[in-house]
């Protein structure tokens, strides 16, 4: 009997090793062109049958989120076989980038509707085609509807294309990522239960094909929530090894890494996709996958204390004659400097820093990162003494904050009204109003808590928490300041000004 077991065992073996040579080999003559490995997808469109390789990559570019290349690939389908449909799918499905904080304008709009009605004309292969083309075009069919409209048509899509389909990995994946997008806006509740969902799935892709790039991306946003991030990690190690030169798959690990306060790890992946973006153009310009790796890159340097390092990316950011226009770029451009300044505590830095710099980026859409440069510059004016700038600045925020909501853009204004708490917490301080600054300080935190980190960012300028914190110590109140800490570190583990300040907040005690 243990002869035969072991026989069989050794059998086994044999076949499961001469299996994975063999899916290798695949691998490698299928899904790498021009010596850059994307992954593995392969969903057998029905067009001509030397267009399934392009159609693949173009699909895996798009899990990967690099969304212009992914373009590209489509449309140069589109030319070489106008007759697949799916081509057609793939340039409208790269007209919107759900949790990416970009939003189509009426051209993107309007190109993607005509995409999609190509699509339709050219004839969808079987019901799983027609199920994408049906989610996608949900999102373009109404030339009236607003962003958030439009996302739930596409996930309600999404939705039916997976109860019909839930073996495809391509269609599984999508949804889950549909789920996350409605998780970005849900209640604390539903939110969890949608992360749930969107994790089980992709965890089942990822079992069956260890290097799809829909499982492993959706994955690391599903598990980019409070207590996840340990979720991820082996899907987290296996990323570079399916797209070693993708940008923006060599910064998505960062994520988990900025999670967990595995610092010398977001350097790394950051560094490493900063220096495959410079090789992205897109109309002339740098990829916004550059200038968002390095604001990723400046937040790991400051939380080890390397201001040098720091300063130096922040150097190269603004070296780049033109960054590739869009809310990413205006984003990390306000947050760069900021971020140092704050991060310092360098009052009279934050206090002089110019909004809305470099002035090409699209500001009048972009009321969140223009509120990042004037909170630093409102802290920056209330520690300098400065009342009357520090009001400017809360007014400005306020009128920021206004204006997301009239947009529709209801995290964007709650982001923006945590750090105008703050800052108004911080005013009433040096007015004398303890308690009324605590309260605004511990809203602010209250707030904060009822939405996820947008993924677009490393994290807060000056977090409530330990803005409280700071407070208290200020107040003399060491005890109470050092719970805030530990509240702040629960969330966001191993900040160095959290930890320094839980480190004074246990020496005053011990005085």
């Amino acid at each position: 009997m243990d002869r035969m077991l072991s026989g069989l065992i050794l059998l086994l073996a044999l076949v499961y090793s001469a299996a994975a040579s063999a899916q290798h080999d695949h691998h490698d003559e299928a899904h790498v062109k021009d010596g850059e490995s994307v992954g593995v997808v392969d969903f057998r469109p029905d067009c001509a049958a030397d267009s399934a390789e392009t159609f693949n990559r173009g699909l895996a570019l798009k899990h990967h989120m690099m969304y212009q290349q992914a373009r590209e690939t489509f449309r140069d389908l589109v030319e070489k076989d106008p007759d697949c449909a799916m081509a057609h799918w793939g340039v409208a499905a790269t007209w919107f980038q759900p949790l990416w904080p970009e939003r189509p304008d009426a051209d993107a709009l309007a190109t993607g509707r005509e995409a999609i009605e190509r699509a339709r004309k050219a004839g969808p292969g079987g019901e799983r085609e027609h199920a994408l083309i049906d989610a996608v075009g949900a999102f373009f069919a109404d030339e009236d509807m607003g962003y958030g409209d439009r996302i739930d048509a596409w996930a309600s899509g999404m939705a039916e294309a997976y109860s019909n389909h839930p073996e495809d990995h391509d269609i599984a994946a999508l949804y889950a990522l549909s789920r996350l997008v409605l998780g970005m806006r849900a209640d604390t509740e539903t939110r969890h239960e949608l992360h749930d969902e969107a994790e089980a799935i992709l965890a089942g892709v990822w079992e069956e094909e260890n290097q799809h790039p829909g499982a492993i991306h959706y994955a690391i946003h599903a598990t980019d929530v409070d207590g996840r991030a340990e979720n991820a990690l082996a899907m987290v190690e296996a990323y570079s090894d399916i797209a070693p030169s993708v940008p923006h798959a060599l910064h998505m690990p960062s994520h988990i890494y900025v999670r967990l306060g595995e610092w010398d790890q977001v350097i790394e992946w950051n560094r490493r996709s900063a220096d495959a973006a410079r090789d992205h153009e897109v109309d002339d310009a740098i990829s916004f996958h550059y200038i968002h790796a390095l604001d990723y890159l400046v937040y790991g340097y400051l939380q080890k204390g390397e201001v040098d390092r720091a300063q130096a990316v922040q150097k190269e950011a603004e070296a780049v004659e033109r960054h590739q226009p869009g809310f990413a770029a205006a984003f990390h451009a306000a947050a760069i400097p900021a971020r140092i300044a704050v991060e310092r505590r360098d009052w009279e830095k934050a206090g002089a820093l110019e909004p809305r710099q470099p002035d090409y980026l699209p500001w009048d859409g972009s009321f969140w990162p223009e509120g990042l440069s004037w909170y630093a510059r409102g802290l920056g004016a209330i520690h300098a003494g400065n009342g009357e700038a520090a009001q400017e600045a809360e007014a400005r925020l306020a009128t920021l904050r206004d204006r997301a909501k009239e947009a529709g853009e209801e995290n964007f204004a709650i982001f923006i009204e945590v750090d105008r708490k703050i800052l108004a917490g911080w005013s009433e301080h040096e007015q004398g109003n303890a308690d009324s600054a605590i309260r605004l300080m511990e809203a602010a935190a209250e707030l904060e808590g009822t939405v996820d980190k947008n993924p677009i960012t490393p994290g807060a300028l000056y977090p409530p928490y330990e803005a409280l914190g700071d407070l208290l110590l200020a107040l003399d109140r060491p005890d109470e300041a050092l719970a805030a800490y530990q509240a702040g570190d629960d969330i966001w583990p191993g900040r160095k000004n959290t930890l320094a300040g839980m480190q004074q907040a246990r020496e005053q005690l011990a005085n």
